[in-house]
């Protein structure tokens, strides 16, 4: 595992000054330019100029549940199954925290480059969304908000532990996100996630849409932007580095 070589992220700079960065993370099998589409559609409307974009992609590995072959992802996984719990099971932890640290290392280069933890958004789909929700939660600045699409939480069993104390992103926006008819995530896990993290007192939000498998719609995608706009707000001329 420490050999692994990074590819470097997709990058989209803000179209105005640069005051915000959202660093979105694909899932299982894909690449960042998996969702430059997406980030490409939002730029259009020119409602988050000042929002620089990092798509990064996922080292080859082997994945057990797809024959030990090697494909882009953030950690090993066992079973998709659809089984809600399936997933929980033999989590790869020691992948896990390799991509914590790499999620960290983006995020600090953005605080080095001048931008304000709290005008940085993590989040991603499926095991992308599943490492920036367990990556944003722990870290060790406080965030602007994090975005979960069809994903759940990992290592939750010990999840409270791995917390730093004390916890930067207790009161931090979550938007978290699935479709009703996900085989591949279970809803009923994703729900299950949502449901441990809002007992453990954690800023979520659930929203489940109608008839959508394991992918994206165009709803959920104005909803992410209508959050990141809402996080995000454009400062204009005022200073983005008083939170320094």
């Amino acid at each position: 595992m420490a050999s692994i070589i990074r590819a470097p992220p997709l990058l989209f700079p803000a179209t105005a000054r640069h005051t915000a960065t959202v660093i979105f993370v694909h899932g299982l099998g894909d690449t960042g330019h998996g969702w430059a589409g997406a980030v490409e559609n939002w730029r259009r409307r020119q409602r988050l100029d000042e929002v620089k974009f990092i798509l990064p992609h996922a080292p080859a590995i082997p994945i057990t549940c797809n024959r030990g072959m090697r494909m882009p992802g953030w950690y090993d996984i066992h079973t998709i199954d659809g089984n809600a719990e399936s997933l929980r099971r033999n989590e790869d932890e020691a992948g896990i925290m390799l991509s914590q640290a790499y999620f960290r290392e983006l995020i600090q280069k953005e605080i080095d480059s001048g931008i304000a933890p709290d005008r940085i958004v993590l989040g991603g789909f499926s095991q992308g969304a599943a490492m920036s929700l367990f990556s944003g939660l722990t870290a060790k600045v406080k965030l602007a908000g994090i975005v979960a699409l069809s994903s759940y939480l990992l290592l939750s069993l010990k999840f409270a532990d791995l917390v730093p104390k004390p916890e930067f992103n207790k009161e931090t926006p979550i938007f978290m996100a699935h479709g009703d008819s996900d085989q591949v995530v279970n809803t009923a896990l994703g729900k299950k996630s949502y449901e441990l993290l809002k007992g453990m007192g954690y800023n979520a939000t659930l929203k489940i849409y109608e008839d959508m498998g394991h992918s994206a719609c165009p709803e959920e995608l104005d909803d992410v932007e209508a959050f990141l706009r809402e996080r995000l707000p454009a400062l204009g001329n005022s200073d983005a580095k008083s939170e320094l």
